[in-house]
């Protein structure tokens, strides 16, 4: 006898959402930096220390930063997921890829912060 799993309709559809949502989010913040180098400091490192040293950006970098760690977790984990069968070495790429993530927005975060 084969036991079929049966999924509700809205399988998938979080990490659906989060993609988008966290892909408007970097879009967004795109279009502000683009827009304020356009219009702001030049691309020194003073204009780049002054432009990263008000609340907003930094807050609106640490979004970006967060959305775009969380958007590549969603992206590599169902790769993995879809790939590679033998669960012991999913688990490893799984773990290895969060602590990479987790490691990447810890260093993004302290460079964004010690400004």
């Amino acid at each position: 006898m084969v036991k079929r799993i049966v999924v509700g309709a809205h399988y998938g559809l979080k990490d659906w959402l989060a993609q988008r949502i966290t892909a408007v989010v970097m879009f967004v913040y795109t279009l502000i930096l683009g827009g304020t180098l356009i219009m702001g400091p030049s691309l020194t490192q003073a204009g780049w220390r002054s432009l990263l040293s008000g609340t907003f950006m930094r807050v609106a970098s640490f979004l970006f930063v967060v959305s775009l760690c969380y958007h590549a977790w969603v992206g590599v984990r169902d790769i993995w997921m879809d790939y590679i069968q033998p669960v012991g070495i999913r688990l490893a790429m799984h773990t290895l890829t969060l602590l990479a993530l987790i490691g990447c927005a810890g260093w993004a975060i302290q460079i964004l912060w010690r400004l």
